[in-house]
């Protein structure tokens, strides 16, 4: 049974009064994966460390650079040349030393996605290709487990939140990847979709709210417009045409 410590129960005392001690253990022993340290992965490990998730594994290969600065929170000028997962643990356990934050310093590629994600309850999309995302997708179908969406380019975001076998699945949503580029943004960006992948994730570990299932959510931040998209399953998708359903750790009636 996992059980608070003093510092904790202090340290989370206002979103306990939202979802109880109970509600903050599952956060405890939760594992999400975040596939990327860069612009998105860097809201979403911080708030999901500071949230109390007991384990978060973090992927990246790249080192930091000055062009990074603009964007990705975890990493400071004195990080430069620094590998950037190494930058996220040091960022991530002084933010929360009360959580487990295992590091990897690698390509996510076809011959390790599936070890390196583990017995992990949810993936983080923080990427910023399209290939590693479908292989992402295709893992979370494998495995059953939940895929938090996230992109950006310039002022402009999306997300949605997959449930293999009860969503559409990200080949359904986008059948084409775009192609590839290295693209303007602005930080606030990232931080606003980030912000909503970690938010996502929270609620789907506690069992709360309505998650973005079947929904992208487009966020437009040149007038400060949110828009949604509703999106089915294509019976005849490559990746999840055959799922019929799909590991569901949301409370009963959530």
């Amino acid at each position: 049974m996992t059980v608070l410590s003093d510092r904790e129960r202090e340290r989370y005392k206002r979103q306990t009064m939202l979802f109880g001690e109970e509600g903050q253990e599952r956060l405890k022993k939760a594992h999400i994966f975040v596939a990327g340290a860069g612009g998105l992965g860097s809201p979403v490990s911080i708030y999901l460390a500071v949230a109390g998730v007991g384990t978060l594994t973090v992927v990246d290969k790249d080192v930091v650079d000055q062009s990074n600065l603009n964007r990705q929170i975890l990493h400071s000028q004195a990080d430069i040349g620094k590998k950037k997962v190494a930058s996220a643990e040091e960022k991530l356990t002084a933010l929360n030393p009360d959580i487990h934050v295992n590091i990897i310093d690698t390509t996510i590629d076809e011959s390790n996605a599936a070890r390196l994600v583990g017995g992990a309850d949810g993936i983080v999309d923080a990427m910023d290709n399209y290939p590693t995302r479908y292989l992402l997708n295709d893992i979370a179908l494998e495995k059953k487990i939940p895929l938090f969406h996230g992109a950006i380019r310039g002022f402009y975001g999306q997300a949605t939140t997959i449930i293999p076998g009860k969503t559409a699945c990200l080949r359904c949503v986008f059948p084409c990847a775009p192609p590839k580029e290295v693209f303007p943004v602005i930080g606030a960006t990232p931080g606003v979709i980030g912000t909503i992948q970690a938010n996502e994730v929270i609620r789907y570990l506690l069992g709360n709210g309505d998650l973005l299932a079947n929904r992208l959510l487009i966020w437009d931040g040149m007038c400060s417009r949110t828009e949604e998209i509703a999106v089915a399953r294509n019976p005849r998708c490559p990746a999840c045409g055959n799922e019929t359903s799909g590991k569901d750790t949301r409370k009963e009636g959530a």
